[in-house]
Formats: structure tokens, C-alpha cells, sequence
């Protein structure tokens, strides 16, 4: 289990690096006005979410499962970790969105917005990792 255990924060990490730079590529898409730039960041973020961030989430939500199912966790900790596991997956689908309106030419939002959406992952890995490694209840 020790291997899974080294897998599934391998996977955390990694999904966790795709949530923190995909927001950031937002911003400077958004800042974005010439033609060749926009392009180069929508070939960036299909390629950050498709080829990184979605199989690292899968990856680190099946490892999870596998960790939950194996080792029988509970406890509050664990019910708060998974539903933030699941507020975490609702913003990564978002993100996917947000990239589909960029490719599109469809964003509505500025810099200053995704700047602001960037912070939102933070919050949600301080929580867990707390969760994770106090258990507090």
C-alpha cells in the first residue's frame, strides 16, 4: 500500500501543478491581442489540461479510492477531505469550460477575474493537507 500511497501524492502534486499554472496561463490569454501569442496559449492550455491535468486527477482520484477502499479511513476528516475533493473537481471541469470559451473567442473575463480565480486551489490544498495530516475530528 506503501506504493500506492507514493503514486497517489505523486498524482496530488501533479494535478496540483496543472491547477496552479493553468488559471496563470488564463491571465496572460486574457491580456493577450496579438494573434500569434493567442494562439500559442490555447495550444498550452489544450495541451496543460488534456495531456496533464485531467489523467493526473484521474489518476489521483482512483489511487485515492484505492487508498480509502484499502486501508478503511474514517472519520470526519475523511467526509470534509472528499467533499473538498469534489469542490476541487468541480473547478477543475470548470477550468475545462473556461478553456473551451478561449478556444472559442468566448471569454468574458478579464485578467484581474483570473487572477483571482487562480488563488481558489490554494485554499482547498491547505484544507486538505491539514486534514490529511492533523485530522482535527
Amino acid at each position: 500500500m506503501l506504493w500506492v500511497k507514493a503514486f497517489h501524492i505523486i498524482a496530488v502534486v501533479t494535478w496540483f501543478a496543472a491547477l496552479f499554472y493553468l488559471p496563470r496561463l488564463f491571465v496572460y490569454h486574457a491580456m493577450s491581442d496579438d494573434a500569434v501569442s493567442i494562439a500559442r496559449f490555447k495550444v498550452m492550455e489544450r495541451k496543460l489540461y488534456r495531456g496533464i491535468m485531467t489523467p493526473s486527477a484521474m489518476v489521483a482520484v482512483s489511487l485515492g479510492l484505492w487508498l480509502w477502499l484499502g486501508f478503511g479511513f474514517s472519520g470526519g476528516w475523511l467526509y470534509v477531505k472528499l467533499a473538498l475533493v469534489t469542490v476541487l473537481l468541480i473547478y477543475h471541469v470548470y477550468c475545462g469550460k473556461l478553456l473551451r470559451d478561449f478556444r472559442d473567442d468566448r471569454n468574458r473575463h478579464g485578467h484581474v477575474f483570473y487572477r483571482w480565480f487562480n488563488e481558489f486551489p490554494v485554499l482547498i490544498l491547505i484544507a486538505v493537507v491539514i486534514l490529511v495530516v492533523v485530522k482535527p475530528f
